[in-house]
Parts: structure tokens; sequence; C-alpha cells
């Protein structure tokens, strides 16, 4: 059987929970000012101590108004029951809560996740740099696609040379002539270039390998623990010297020096003297010579596309790594420290739970103690109080009402003694013999006789 009514019990745990209430606030207020102090610290620039006051002045400000703020919407937000009262109370709940975020709740996931956001910085920045160092050796490495083409250009006029130098191939007559010593030019030429090729080749190599320890260096740099700033500091160096890196392979990048070579081969072409001094030997040379020139002026034309292919690829863009304080970092990041955000937040309104509660508790009274009888909102011990009091107002109520009728019962006893008509009184003696009194009667009408 319940001996209080609901209202009643909701009453009281509303009062025994007051102080765990506050207490409480008092613990949120001041864990989100300590991560306040630790998230401000990072962005303030000046001496320690500079620094430290500044900072404890900041979150001890935030603790302060956090406290009062959510002490007053659990003050006041259960005892409102208007809608339109109650929705201004929200608002203003609103706007407290945008104001609470943007002054601590950023902060306290800097102070949470800040040296993850920084790592995870860098880590992004590393890959990208790998990304570049890969793309400027691919477009250095690019030119050594044309190097087949060129030896096999170099071969071809070698063999030619030596079977008109051994057979007369070509002309039709054996022997060193003009056509020997244009092809044998050609293959020279084409040779040189396939060893210019080549030698970038060992270049790109080895400036590679020089990036790649870089590489090694920045990586070890975000996956080691300990503090960040000194990471950070050590990893900006490294990326500079990485990007001195890219820059090189970008300049070891021979697509236009051979574009330019192979341009040179058909406009710079030039045909030495036909030498033939039998019959028609010189004729035979020349046409021999007119189409070489012509082989020569297509292997240009190929190695000018195929440069210029090589040389329409994007060039790596110069990158620059760009240190972040914590708070930047988190809030570049925020996508990835998603949990980190959510606890920074529950920690500065997480009493928006209790003001939910305490208005719901409040409103389930007010109905209580609306659609409960007097009956049964009464206790044993009120009702013997209410007894009680009723009886002494009782006695107390006829009290006042003889008092005041008194004065009227005397004022009626006396008047028919004196309007009455005269009649003989008798009283009563000790022996029991009645004796006759004249009460001065007079009759109706008649007025007051003389003393």
């Amino acid at each position: 059987m319940q001996l209080k009514p609901n209202a009643f019990r909701l009453h009281e745990t509303v009062r025994g929970v007051e102080t765990m209430s506050r207490f409480a606030l008092a613990v949120l207020a001041l864990a989100s000012g300590v991560y306040t102090y630790l998230g401000v610290r990072g962005l303030l620039d000046g001496s320690a101590s500079f620094v430290f006051f500044a900072a404890i002045i900041y979150s001890a400000a935030v603790s302060v108004a956090i406290y009062a703020f959510w002490t007053y919407m659990m003050r006041f937000v259960p005892l409102v029951i208007s809608g339109v009262q109650r929705l201004s109370l929200f608002a203003t709940m609103l706007i407290g809560c945008g104001m609470i975020v943007a002054m601590s709740s950023w902060l306290n996931a800097a102070a949470l996740a800040g040296s993850a956001a920084l790592e995870q910085h860098m880590a992004v920045t590393l890959q990208g740099y790998a990304e570049d160092l890969d793309q400027a050796h691919a477009n250095a490495l690019a030119s050594q696609s044309l190097l087949p083409d060129v030896e096999r250009a170099s071969a071809r006029f070698a063999t030619l040379a030596q079977d008109e130098r051994d057979s007369g191939a070509l002309t039709g007559t054996q022997g060193s002539g003009s056509v020997v010593q244009l092809l044998t030019q050609m293959s020279t030429q084409m040779t040189q270039l396939a060893g210019t090729i080549s030698g970038s080749r060992d270049e790109a190599a080895t400036l590679f390998a020089q990036g790649s320890e870089h590489l090694a260096t920045m990586r070890e740099l975000v996956s080691t623990p300990g503090q960040i700033e000194p990471r950070s500091d050590a990893f900006q160096a490294a990326a500079v010297q990485l990007s001195a890196i890219v820059a090189a392979l970008q300049q070891t990048d021979i697509a236009a020096s051979v574009k330019r070579a192979a341009t040179d081969l058909s406009a710079g072409f030039i045909a030495p003297v036909a030498d033939g001094q039998v019959g028609d030997l010189a004729q035979r040379q020349n046409q021999v010579m007119a189409t070489v020139r012509a082989s020569v002026d297509a292997q240009s034309a190929a190695l000018v596309a195929a440069a210029d292919e090589i040389l329409a690829t994007p060039a790596v863009a110069q990158r620059r790594f760009v240190p972040l304080s914590s708070a930047e970092a988190v809030l570049r990041y925020w996508g990835d420290f998603v949990p980190s955000w959510a606890g920074a937040i529950s920690i500065d309104l997480l009493p928006v739970v209790l003001v939910l509660v305490l208005m719901i508790v409040n409103d389930a009274m007010r109905r209580e103690a609306e659609t409960l009888q007097e009956a049964e909102t009464i206790t044993a011990a009120e009702m013997l109080r209410a007894m009680a009091l009723y009886k002494r107002m009782e006695a107390e109520g006829a009290a006042e009402a003889a008092a005041t009728l008194s004065p009227q019962v005397r004022e009626f006893e006396t008047e028919p003694a004196r309007d009455a008509p005269h009649v003989e009184e008798r009283t009563v003696a000790e022996d029991g013999t009645v004796t006759p009194i004249d009460a001065a009667q007079r009759k109706r009408g008649e007025g007051p006789r003389p003393a």
C-alpha cells in the first residue's frame, strides 16, 4: 500500500538529488575548464608565465560561465509551464549551448585529439610528398621511353653504313664514300642522343633514392611516440629537403632536350657532296642521300611527337608543408576525430539532460497534484492537526460570539423592566412568604417617570 502520494515522493526525490546535481555540474564545469586550459595553452604565444596565467584566467572564466548558465537553466526551466515562455527558455538555452561550444568545446577537442590531429596532418602531407616524388620520378623516366627508338635508329644507320661499305648495298658500289659518311654521321648523332638519355636515367635514380630516404625519415617522425612539437619541426625540415629533390628530379627530364635534338636532325641535315667518279655513281649517291634525308626527317618527326607527348604531362606543383596548431589541426581534420568531438561537446552539454529530467519530473508532479483527490493527499497526522485546529477555532469563535452578544443580552434584559406596565412583583422571603414589589409600571406611550 502506498503510504504517500506519488507527487510528494517525486518532490522528496528532487530535493534529495539536488546536492548531487550541483556536485555533478561543478565537476563537469571543472573538467571543461581543465581541458580548455590545455587547448588554449597551445594557441598563445609569449613567455611561459604569460601563457600560464592567461590560460588559467580563460579556463576559470569558462568554468564559471558553464556552471552559472546551467544552474540558471536547471532552476528556471522546470518551473515555467507556459508554452511561449518555455520556448523562449529553450531558445535561450540553444544560444547558450552554441556559445559554450564556441568558447570551450573546440578547445576541449584540441586538448583531447590535438596530437593525433597533428600526426594526421603530417601523415596527409607525407602522402602528398610521396605522390609528388613518384610523379616527378615518373616524368623524369618518361624520356627513357624514347631511348629504344633512338638506339634502334642509330643501329639501323650503322648497319646501312656497314652494308654499303662491305657490299655496296645502297649504291651498288662497295667502299667508303659519301653515303657511308652520311650514314655514319647519322648513327653517331643518334648514339650521342641515346647516351644523353641513358645518363639522365642514372641521375634520376640517384635523386629518387635520396628522396626515398627523406620519406623514410618523415614516416618515422609521424609514427614515433613522443611530444609532437619537436617531431613537427623535424618533419618540416625533412619536407624542405624533399621538395628540393622533387624540383631536381623535374630538372632531369630531358624530353625538351630530345625534342631539340630531333629537330636539329632534320633542320640541320647536311648531306656531303657525291664523290663518285665512276659512271653514274655520283647520281646514285645523291639518290641514296635523298632517301637517307627522308628517313632522317621521318625519324625526327617521330621523336618530336613523342617528346611533345611527354612535355604535355603536367609538371609536379611545388608543395610546401604548413605547420598547424593543435586546434587548427582538429578543425581541419574534424571528420577523422568524431569521437573526440563527441566527448568534448558532451562534457559541456551533458547538463541539458539534467534540465530535461527536472522539467519532466516537475510536470509529472503538477499533473499528479491536479488529478488526486484531497482525501488521497493528506496524511493521518495532518488530519489530526486539522481536526484539533478546527475544534480550537470553533471554541474561539463561540467565545468571541458570546463576548459580542453579552452587552446586547444585558440591554435586552433591562429594557422590559422600564417599559413594562406597573405590576406588582413579589419576592420570596426567606420564610417562604411572597412580598409584592411595586415595579413602577407604566403604560405604552407614556414618557419616562421622574425619578
